[in-house]
This record gives C-alpha cells, sequence and structure tokens, in this order.
C-alpha cells in the first residue's frame, strides 16, 4: 500500500521507495560522476594538492568546522562558481578584464582549476601558503590593467571591482549552499561565513568587505546602477549556459 498523508483537502502521495538494485545503481553514478568533476576541476595536480593542503601541519586561516569551511567543501559549490562568472560579468569594467585577460572560453577548466585551487588553500590549507596564493593573485591582478570597450580604464586591482568580484562570489556561494547543499545554514552561520569570506577578501585588498549577511545585500545593492549586460556578458552568457565546462551526463537535468 503506498502511504498517504492528508492535510485538509489535499491529500499526498509519497513516491514509492526505488528498487534497491536502482538505487545502487544511481549511488553508483553519483560517486563516479563526482570523481570524475573533482579531477576536471581539480585538474592533474588535484590529488597531490588535496593532500598537501590537508596533511600540512600548521596554523590555519579558518578552523575545522566553521561555515566556510562547510560551504566550500559542499559540492553545490560548483554551482555557485558558475553563477558568480555570471553574476560578475554584469559589470562592464570586470568583464572587460575577463575578456582581455582571461582566456576563459578558451580554457575554461584551467580558470576553473586555478580558482579551485585558491579557494581550497585560503580556506583549509596552512596560513603561510594561504598567504603566499594571495600574494601570487595580487602579483598576477598587477598586469591585468587595459581598457573597456566604453573607453573607461580598468584594473584588475582597483579597490572597488575586487569588492564587486568579492561579493558576487560570495553571495552566489551561499545562495547555491542555501539552495543545493547537504546542510543550508541559518541566519547566524550565514552571517558568520559572510564575516569569515572577509578575511580573505582583506588579504586580496577589498578595503571595507561586508561582515554579514544584510552588509552582503546592501553592498550589492549599492553596485546596481553599474551593472548591465554588455555584448561580451551575453556571450560569456550564452557560453556557459550552452557550453558549460562539464560532461553531458553532468548536465543532464
Amino acid at each position: 500500500m503506498v502511504p498517504t498523508l492528508v492535510v485538509g483537502h489535499h491529500r499526498y502521495v509519497a513516491a514509492p521507495a526505488l528498487p534497491a538494485r536502482l538505487d545502487g545503481a544511481l549511488e553508483g553514478l553519483r560517486r563516479d560522476l563526482g570523481a570524475r568533476l573533482f579531477a576536471r576541476v581539480a585538474g592533474p595536480e588535484g590529488p597531490r594538492r588535496r593532500e598537501r593542503i590537508h596533511g600540512a601541519e600548521g596554523p590555519r586561516w579558518f578552523d575545522e568546522g566553521t561555515e566556510i569551511r562547510r560551504v566550500h567543501a559542499d559540492a553545490s559549490m560548483f554551482v555557485g562558481g558558475i553563477r558568480a562568472l555570471l553574476l560578475q560579468s554584469l559589470h562592464p569594467l570586470a568583464m572587460a578584464g575577463v575578456t582581455d585577460h582571461s582566456g576563459f572560453q578558451g580554457d575554461p577548466w584551467g580558470r576553473l582549476q586555478r580558482t579551485s585551487y585558491f579557494l581550497a588553500v585560503t580556506t583549509f590549507g596552512p596560513a603561510d601558503d594561504a598567504q603566499r596564493m594571495v600574494d601570487v593573485v595580487r602579483r598576477v591582478h598587477d598586469d591585468v590593467v587595459g581598457v573597456a570597450p566604453d573607453g573607461r580604464p580598468y584594473a584588475a586591482g582597483d579597490p572597488h571591482l575586487l569588492t564587486w568580484v568579492h561579493v558576487a562570489e560570495i553571495d552566489s556561494f551561499l545562495a547555491a549552499h542555501q539552495r543545493y547543499g547537504a546542510a543550508p545554514l541559518d541566519q547566524e552561520g550565514r552571517d558568520a561565513y559572510v564575516g569569515q569570506a572577509a578575511r580573505v577578501a582583506e588579504a586580496l585588498g577589498v578595503p571595507e568587505p561586508p561582515r554579514t549577511e544584510a552588509q552582503l545585500r546592501a553592498t550589492l545593492t549599492a553596485y546596481r546602477p553599474e551593472l548591465t549586460g554588455t555584448p561580451a556578458a551575453r556571450e560569456t552568457a550564452r557560453f556557459l549556459l550552452l557550453h558549460p565546462p562539464l560532461s553531458p551526463l553532468a548536465r543532464a537535468p
């Protein structure tokens, strides 16, 4: 007999349980997909880097069990990363920097691997390694300068642009975690996550990063007048949505 639940005038019928054989096959498929995704996102150096990040002794920027570790360890980060790229592209100067210097469309996995490595080291790695990683990124930013199609100059190290990239990223990671993560955060946890992420943002040169979810929302709202869907942003959206850096199996609904 199929179990039912009656609430008022509505009758809810529970979905029948999957046969054990099918359930086992799906679990195996999920594990295989997860392993393939890790290999692509982490790159060929992934296993060695993971051993170093988690196995090396020494203090960390963030303790075990902190909210930033919970969020950044969850598979929802991949969804959050794609959302962050889409949101960041709406700022014309940030988009110009990506177009001129990133090579994202030509090497999407390479860019994702570099980003995931940065997040892994700063979130889970020894403090000395985290600082060295930040120093490398800041040196790279020094060379990312140019002129946007609208004639305005841009620089990746500009504190205003750094702030936009940070808040778009953190908002996206948090939104994806709340929607798809294994254990969504309560209000206190969300505020803690934003505050912990500010530690990394300050190291990268963000002058006054938000430290609560309310401050994060206010900062995003303040940037709205600067955002627009430029041709480059629309092309990025088409690329990410129609040709995402995923295997056909991972794209299945």
